[in-house]
């Protein structure tokens, strides 16, 4: 590890990786195709995109473990185009695959999987000490040296895979997705190592992920899509290829609005109660008006406009190029009125089974936990839980890996039986009517539940027998799922076939095949593309507003978690936040102060200097540094002078609003110190 030396990279710094003209094919599938990049010494460079985008396979030929087709590929500046060659180049590279501690020994320790993989790499028993204790401390591991790693949690085992990928000191880091599936607290330790390694060894790192809101942390970026660059360049310079603003509104009624908006512009979300609108190549105040003029007649609530994000950038680019559409609110009557009543109400499960979806009769609370405890022999992964959920209301229950959500969630489904407490789902009590909630819930679990190797159709079809749908509303339920989740021209091909987007709203349309009155989605869209997540929350939020569906969502997406009405945040089982999103982030600017974004000529300086400084959530997000300062007024003309007494230039300080992964991470870390301290 070294003594520390700040490197910052730049244009001038040479290229650790060119690509050019890129091609890799599987048979006759190309995978990718003509992609040029380079990733130059001592910077973070990122490749944003879907599944199915073609990252892995251009990581893989980069670390020197895959043969490719076409193009040129050099890495620290020797040509990788035999076997040979890209044994040439190992020894200077970690790499670490995609998939939650695919590289580690499961029967293996913490301890045991650094040692091993320090053995394969020739280590000294002095290096290997040295570095192995950094590591630790600084992925907060060291209290658990001694756990076996498939006792670890997604995020932990995460961290320890990074360990064992950076243990013999690598000049390159490749890591494939290294974020997906691991909570916000895990990912921003990641993005913490990367910053620290950065700054203090030079260590280049090349990063995929699925996740948009991540590409603000990358000093430049390609943006790939079926197997091209749809993009590149810094986060900034992407954003003005796809010009516009972004307006968001309260508006009332909700689902009526998103239908007139979604004639005219095609990126328009539900977002809580709110709708968001990207208004392409207008400035704020000219977007602002624009929307204020298509909701003539409705009535509308603090009204804002301001900075579109990459993601709207990425939606827009796609739409240009003719790669894609987000298919605007339906158009027809029924997204308003609502489309469940026209199959037989007096049907079981159906709509009108003991419970009006139309507005009236709806029981005022549809799910309800009271004083939830379970224990798996000493241990209590769900401490007391209490909460409800409202008729058509979206509720989501947040928290970190191994926080008693999916327990939760089982608990009420009538999967699991608690040790302790009471709950109620559409109507019917948890512990003495599992059958009857089960016949009035649909569930789709954190694992891909459908079968592979049959067609869309079939699966449709076998789900609407093993909820018992009678046989003269089959077709009519089958017709309603195509049509509602997208599935028309699909219907005959093989489930595992299709891309995840695709695959996740046939198994939403699966879990509705009966009409159900709630409905549980356990992390339901993990791994899916941007497009894909977007037309997933348009469903259900139509299932909310327009059906009165009860809905109950965990999610590890902190912008996905901003379309609930309300939250739940979960710790070590227990319940540390109950509020709207709105509320949590007020309650985060009361409690931990105003979030400030630093922007200088050299961030990794102002990074150490914020941080000794002794600033609040200090985190480097790409070129510029976020942080937490109660007295805005005092903290703004502190921070320049500290810069500018370090010599650094452009020095901008601007507020910013808090997101839910501020609060997220500002509770859990909270909530870990008191832990460590001993307060209960």
């Amino acid at each position: 590890m070294g003594q520390a030396t700040l490197v910052e990279a730049s244009a001038a710094a040479p290229p650790m990786v060119r690509v050019r003209g890129f091609v890799k094919r599987y048979r006759r599938q190309v995978a990718v195709e003509g992609v040029d990049l380079t990733v130059r010494r001592g910077e973070i460079y990122g490749l944003i995109g879907p599944d199915g985008a073609g990252k892995s396979s251009l990581m893989k030929a980069v670390a020197g473990v895959l043969s490719f087709e076409g193009g040129g590929l050099e890495v620290f500046g020797h040509r990788v185009d035999s076997e040979a060659s890209a044994e040439g180049i190992k020894a200077r590279i970690g790499f670490m695959p995609q998939g939650l501690g695919l590289n580690l020994y499961a029967e293996l320790s913490v301890e045991e999987n650094i040692d091993f993989f320090a053995q394969l790499r020739e280590l000294s028993a002095g290096v290997l000490a040295e570095r192995k204790q950094k590591l630790l401390a600084m992925t907060r591991l060291a209290q658990f040296r001694d756990r076996p790693m498939k006792h670890l949690s997604g995020g932990m085992k995460q961290k320890l895979g990074l360990i064992c990928t950076l243990i013999h000191g690598p000049d390159l880091v490749i890591l494939d997705e290294p974020t997906t599936g691991v909570d916000p607290v895990s990912r921003r330790d990641f993005w913490a190592i990367l910053a620290e390694l950065l700054r203090s060894q030079g260590v280049t790192a090349l990063v995929s992920t699925a996740y948009m809101d991540e590409a603000a942390r990358f000093h430049r970026l390609s943006l790939m899509y079926q197997g091209r660059v749809l993009a590149a360049g810094e986060p900034e310079a992407i954003l003005e290829q796809a010009p516009g603003s972004v307006v968001s509104v309260e508006v009332e009624p909700q689902i009526a609005a998103l239908r007139r908006l979604g004639t005219s512009f095609s990126q328009v979300e539900g977002i809580g109660p709110r709708v968001r609108v990207f208004v392409p190549d207008a400035p704020p105040e000219a977007a602002a008006e624009r929307v204020g003029a298509t909701l003539a007649g409705f009535r509308l609530k603090d009204l804002k406009a301001g900075e579109a994000e990459l993601e709207d950038a990425f939606i827009a680019l796609l739409e240009k190029r003719r790669l894609t559409r987000i298919s605007p609110p339906a158009s027809d009557a029924s997204y308003v009125e609502g489309k469940w009543g026209r199959f037989d109400p007096g049907a079981p499960g159906g709509a009108s089974d003991g419970a009006s979806h139309g507005g009236t009769g709806d029981p005022v609370v549809s799910i309800e936990a009271r004083g939830l405890v379970r224990d798996f022999g000493a241990f209590r992964a769900v401490d007391r839980v209490s909460f409800q959920v409202r008729a058509g209301e979206i509720f989501g229950l947040l928290g970190a890996n191994g926080a008693g959500k999916t327990t939760v969630i089982k608990m009420l489904t009538g999967i699991l039986p608690p040790t302790e407490g009471e709950g109620a789902v559409a109507g019917a009590d948890m512990r003495r009517a599992g059958q009857a909630i089960k016949a009035r819930i649909g569930y789709m679990s954190q694992a891909f539940s459908l079968y592979q190797d049959l067609t869309v159709l079939e699966n449709i079809r076998l789900y609407a027998r093993i909820y018992a749908v009678p046989h003269r509303h089959l077709r009519a339920r089958i017709d309603w799922v195509v049509e509602m989740a997208g599935l028309a021209g699909v219907t005959g091909r093989l489930t595992g076939r299709l891309p995840m987007g695709i695959r996740q709203r046939l198994a939403l349309g699966c879990a509705l095949v009966h009409q159900p009155r709630v409905l549980f989605l356990d992390e339901p869209t993990s791994g899916v593309d941007p497009v894909g997540r977007r037309r997933f929350w348009e469903i259900l939020i139509q299932l909310s507003r327009a059906e009165r569906v009860s809905i109950l969502v965990t999610t590890h997406y902190m912008s996905e978690a901003e379309h609930c009405d309300h939250l739940a945040l979960m710790y070590a089982g227990r319940i540390i936040a109950d509020a709207s999103p709105e509320a949590m982030k007020a309650d985060l600017q009361a409690t931990a102060g105003q979030l400030l974004e630093v922007a200088s000529d050299r961030p990794l300086v102002a990074l150490e200097r914020l941080q000794r400084g002794g600033y609040a959530g200090v985190a480097l997000f790409g070129r510029r540094v976020h942080l937490l300062a109660r007295d805005v007024g005092a903290a703004i003309p502190a921070i320049r002078r500290e810069l500018t007494a370090a010599g650094l230039r452009e020095i901008s300080v601007t507020p910013r609003a808090p997101t839910l992964e501020d609060v997220f991470v500002y509770r859990i870390m909270a909530m870990e110190r008191q832990a460590r301290e001993g307060i209960q």
